[in-house]
């Protein structure tokens, strides 16, 4: 796959979660397991198993923010006890929290990788341009994915939002991103798949463009528009020949 810099981009910054990997398909993966687990070794039904699954993934949503200054492991273990309890009462099962939380966080972090082609394509790319992977969450959680999916290899640099004062899409946090590569931030382009973070963030840093993975074909909703959407990060390299 040859690559050839489109004219003035220097750099490519790159989400992880649902842009290179499928976080939300891994995700599943690991709450059917969990449901597999209440069901058939602690009797649940089925009803029951799906109302802790909801109720935790609501918890997630709830604590994403306060998640970044506190110990993740003990604070999801908490989001499964307290789903848990409040699904079947009786007093709080830290044991079975526990063993539903192991259970979800390894399923998910086996079925993390980068594909074939996605190695392929940044291997190809990083002849011609600067790549970084800039992506929100803690930096525990954030960092695990990164080293199970050994995506080390393919960028310049690594960014995690968790580890700095704001993340995407504050405008501080590009910043830190053009200047480790040492460029200016009309020579890159952000790719990502979520328009109040990745595209409003590229936006907001004055970046040469903005590249909406769009898997759906979905139209933008509210005021953040992407210059270009795509069905697959695959489809960035005719992008950039556009540039």
């Amino acid at each position: 796959m040859a690559v050839h810099a489109g004219s003035g981009v220097r750099a490519l910054l790159f989400d992880l979660d649902d842009t290179l990997i499928a976080t939300t398909r891994a995700s599943h993966t690991a709450e059917r397991e969990v449901k597999t687990l209440l069901k058939f070794k602690y009797r649940y039904e089925d009803s029951a198993a799906d109302t802790v699954i909801q109720k935790f993934n609501t918890k997630l949503k709830q604590h994403f923010e306060s998640s970044m200054k506190q110990d993740v492991k003990k604070l999801r273990q908490l989001h499964f006890e307290q789903a848990i309890q409040e699904t079947k009462g009786g007093e709080p099962d830290p044991v079975l929290a526990s063993e539903c939380y192991s259970l979800w966080r390894n399923t998910r972090l086996q079925h993390i990788h980068f594909t074939d082609e996605v190695k392929a394509m940044l291997t190809a790319l990083r002849q011609s341009y600067k790549l970084l992977l800039l992506t929100n969450g803690p930096a525990e959680v954030q960092r695990e994915k990164i080293e199970a999916c050994s995506c080390q290899q393919y960028f310049d640099a690594i960014i995690v939002g968790g580890e700095y004062p704001e993340q995407k899409p504050a405008r501080s946090i590009f910043q830190e991103c053009w200047n480790i590569l040492g460029v200016k931030p009309e020579a890159c382009v952000m790719v990502g798949d979520n328009l109040n973070t990745d595209i409003q963030g590229g936006v907001n840093a004055g970046l040469c463009a903005t590249i909406w993975i769009n898997p759906t074909n979905q139209k933008p909703k509210g005021d953040v528009i992407p210059d270009y959407s795509v069905m697959s990060v695959l489809d960035v390299v005719d992008i950039l020949k556009k540039l």
